[in-house]
C-alpha cells in the first residue's frame, strides 16, 4: 500500500501540475504529477516515468530518457488532465552506481542489455506495481499510456490496469543514442 507524504502546486514551464510524494511499504519515495483532477476519469493520459538522473538531470545522450521525459509532459500540459508517475528506479532498477558500471561497459561496446547481464544483473529490473497503486488510488477507470514499451502495458493490464490505448514517444536518433535505441528495439521489444 502507498502512503500519501505530501502535496502541493508545482508551476512549471510545461503547465500548472499539482506534486504528490508517496511512500510505498518500502520507504521508498515516488512522485506524481498530477494535470487538472483525474480522479475516476476514462482515458486518463499517463507517463509512468523511471529515474534517470544522467538524462533527466545532466542531458545524456547516450539515452531518449530526457526527451521521453520533457515530451510527455508538454502533451500533458496541453491536456485537460493527466498523470505523470515519477519512479525512483534508476537504470532500469539496477541503481546508479550499477548503471555507470554499465556505461564503463558499453563504451567497451556491450549493449545496454549486455552490459546489465554481464555484471550479473537483469536487462530490466523495473517494477511498476506502485504505479498500479496510484492509478488505483486516484480511482482512475482506464488510462492511455506515454511509452513505446510494450512490457509495461502488459505489466499494467496483467494487474487489472485498463489501458484503453498507447501514445507513442517518438525520439530524435544521434550518433550518442542509436545503438542504445536499436538495442531497445531488438532485444526489449520496444516499439519505436
Amino acid at each position: 500500500m502507498i502512503k500519501l507524504s505530501a502535496k502541493a502546486k508545482l508551476p512549471t514551464i510545461t503547465g500548472l501540475f499539482d506534486i504528490y510524494t508517496f511512500q510505498n511499504s518500502k520507504s521508498e519515495e515516488h512522485a506524481v504529477l498530477v494535470k487538472g483532477d483525474v480522479t475516476g476519469k476514462e482515458n486518463v493520459p499517463v507517463r509512468i516515468h523511471s529515474e534517470c538522473l544522467t538524462g533527466d538531470v545532466f542531458g545524456s545522450k547516450r539515452c531518449d530518457c530526457r526527451d521521453q521525459l520533457l515530451r510527455s509532459l508538454v502533451y500533458l500540459g496541453d491536456e485537460p488532465f493527466g498523470l505523470l508517475i515519477y519512479l525512483r528506479q534508476e537504470g532500469r532498477g539496477i541503481g546508479l552506481l550499477n548503471k555507470i558500471k554499465a556505461y564503463s561497459l558499453q563504451d567497451e561496446g556491450y549493449d545496454t542489455v549486455e552490459a546489465n547481464l554481464k555484471l550479473g544483473l537483469p536487462a530490466d529490473n523495473r517494477d511498476y506495481s506502485f504505479a498500479v497503486e496510484v492509478i488505483n488510488y486516484f480511482k482512475i477507470k482506464s488510462i492511455k499510456l506515454m511509452t513505446n514499451n510494450p512490457l509495461k502495458i502488459d505489466f499494467l493490464k496483467t494487474a487489472g490496469i485498463n489501458v484503453s490505448g498507447r501514445i507513442p514517444l517518438k525520439s530524435a536518433t544521434t550518433e550518442y543514442n542509436r545503438f542504445y535505441l536499436t538495442t531497445k528495439k531488438e532485444k526489449m521489444g520496444h516499439q519505436l
